[in-house]
């Protein structure tokens, strides 16, 4: 078993493509690695290409097999110009890692509906943009797998409202695109990170460094913050053959935060619990110190 296991794994996505949004840092970067390691042919999407270029060279230097494009996946016909040269290129595209996206914290009150409109843009026109193009020039026909990035919004989300909305929509729209494709072999499904030390925290303002700080002890019952290699983990599992029978799902990576309770009082200290985190160019968010 163990060398069938092992076989399996290492072949996992070879002659494959998979498109990673928001591939030039945190999440869509280890995400990236971890398929190229896998044996997948990775094509980054981001805004800024200096982080693609960046990312890629990492994963060149690896061994792993990857190309860069420079786009806004609020741009309906960039969109489409990626896509259609992915197809041109290879064939086909085998998985879609629909990450790219973004936040500011903001109570309901302050935000102008220009910052509003804004958020809903990336985390669900930009999604949606990617998710119809390739499912009609690729999927469609040859089947695939799609994972949309979504987030711990599952009781409203304080601070947050518009990127709650915006990712609730996502969830919905993963629900009804694995209704409307699965007849064509295409699998869409969804993870929802919480408390991640990913360096998207970053890019914060430095007035919310406290709130990046803070104590999570009385917030999550796992009682730390994730890491981005524990949610590439459970979007390669989405992609992979393992997952064949799954669909319309979202997997959950939050250390169990829509589970705590006023009226639990977490015991403490909190043990038996160490972060996965096999990803060797992993790099700690500044705003936590570590």
């Amino acid at each position: 078993m163990g060398s069938y296991a092992s076989a399996f794994r290492e072949g996992l996505f070879k002659d494959k493509t998979v498109v990673v949004t928001g591939g030039g840092s945190g999440i869509g970067r280890c995400t990236a690695h971890e398929l190229a390691s896998l044996g997948a042919h990775v094509a980054l999407v981001g805004r800024k290409q200096e982080k693609l270029d960046a990312v890629a060279r990492e994963i060149g230097e690896d061994g792993g097999s990857v190309e860069t494009h420079s786009a806004d996946i609020r741009d309906e016909a960039r969109v489409i110009e990626v896509v259609d040269g992915l197809v041109a290129a290879h064939g086909s595209i085998d998985g879609l890692v629909n990450n790219a996206g973004g936040q500011y914290r903001g109570e309901l009150k302050t935000i102008k509906t220009k910052g509003f409109e804004a958020v809903l843009r990336s985390n669900v026109v930009g999604g949606f943009n990617f998710m119809r193009e390739v499912f009609n020039r690729s999927m469609e026909e040859r089947g695939g797998s799609i994972v949309n990035i979504v987030a711990d919004m599952w009781m409203g989300w304080p601070m947050y409202g518009h990127s709650g909305a915006a990712r609730s929509a996502m969830w919905n729209l993963t629900q009804t695109a694995a209704a409307e494709w699965g007849h064509a072999g295409v699998r869409v499904n969804a993870v929802a990170p919480g408390s991640i030390a990913s360096s998207g925290l970053d890019t914060y303002d430095a007035a919310d460094d406290a709130y990046m700080q803070r104590d999570l002890r009385g917030e999550i019952p796992l009682q730390r913050w994730g890491t981005e290699a524990e949610i590439s983990a459970a979007i390669t599992f989405l992609l992979s053959p393992a997952a064949s029978f799954t669909t319309g799902t979202v997997i959950r990576v939050d250390g169990g935060a829509p589970n705590g309770s006023r009226a639990w009082v977490m015991p403490e200290p909190a043990r038996n619990n160490e972060p996965f985190n096999p990803f060797h160019r992993a790099e700690a968010p500044k705003v936590l110190g570590e």
